[in-house]
């Protein structure tokens, strides 16, 4: 673990050492972030459509594997990448049906042909993507308040307590899911298509990075703005990946997709938790090196 990982705890005022449990943003990181959320486009889509499980049930069914990681995650003493990016996978999955299940309804318009339900339980609440992402917005917006207001810091490399981490797998999740919203905007409803609407968000994710030059724009800012953009792109990537050639995707299917991404995602994660592990520095020459 880098030497770097372990901070000094100044609110306490004890100077207490407390290791780092989020991962530093790097060009790996965001690679796996869209992996991951390519994935979680793939794989819910696979559970509620293909599988038919409907989008309440995967819901609830997603929702409860997030809670899970979650609180493993938030027992953990220091920074693992499985348990990390198993979280960011399950929020990934969580947004897409939460998304679906807001916005969409049991009309011609988003099932498929021949289809008249999925699974069991309420099919939908047609709430339409702009009114599900003004909900989302306001939400996401309410938590950053909230957030704000605690006087904990916004910087992912500087998260080390329990009330923060809560803060900001919150902002995870529903930034996830507005992500969704828009993607499936992008790829339904703007007529950009699947490969226009991920140009557009690439686009903009390149324009937050040539912004990061300029000093009066805060990098805290620009990195939100660009996780919560990572999602409709990894959305408009799956939908690429999994939709018919008629529809203007590759008609990969969501089983084929979501397994290749998985090996992807896997063997991303080894990789930067080989990294953690060499890079490793025993607890007791960091507190030598600060005392």
């Amino acid at each position: 673990m880098e030497k770097s990982e372990f901070l000094t705890d100044l609110n306490t005022g004890t100077g207490h050492s407390v290791m780092k449990k989020l991962p530093e943003v790097t060009l790996a990181f965001w690679v796996m972030k869209i992996a991951a959320t390519t994935l979680g486009e793939t794989a819910g889509d696979l559970f509620a459509q293909t599988l038919g499980l409907g989008y309440f049930l995967t819901t609830v069914a997603l929702f409860l594997i997030f809670v899970v990681t979650l609180v493993v995650q938030l027992r953990s003493t220091h920074y693992n990448p499985y348990f990390y990016w198993t979280v960011i996978l399950s929020t990934s999955m969580a947004g897409t049906t939460m998304s679906d299940f807001m916005n969409r309804d049991a009309s011609s318009r988003y099932l498929s042909g021949g289809t008249t339900a999925l699974g069991w339980g309420p099919q939908g609440l047609g709430l339409g993507y702009p009114t599900g992402a003004a909900i989302l917005i306001s939400l996401l917006i309410a938590i950053f308040v909230i957030w704000k207001f605690t006087g904990l810091t916004f910087s992912i490399r500087d998260i080390v307590t329990f009330r923060g981490e809560a803060l900001f797998w919150s902002a995870i999740l529903v930034s996830n899911t507005l992500g969704t919203s828009m993607g499936d905007f992008l790829s339904d409803s703007s007529g950009l298509g699947y490969a226009g609407g991920a140009l557009l968000v690439t686009g903009l994710l390149a324009v937050l990075l040539a912004l990061m030059r300029v000093p009066v724009v805060p990098n805290v800012l620009l990195f939100w703005i660009a996780f919560v953009l990572t999602r409709p792109l990894g959305a408009t990537v799956g939908d690429f990946l999994t939709k018919p050639v008629a529809k203007g995707g590759l008609d990969l299917g969501t089983v084929g997709s979501s397994v290749a991404l998985l090996a992807l995602l896997l063997g991303l994660v080894a990789h930067a938790h080989v990294r953690e592990r060499r890079s490793a520095v025993p607890r007791s020459e960091v507190l030598a090196e600060n005392s």
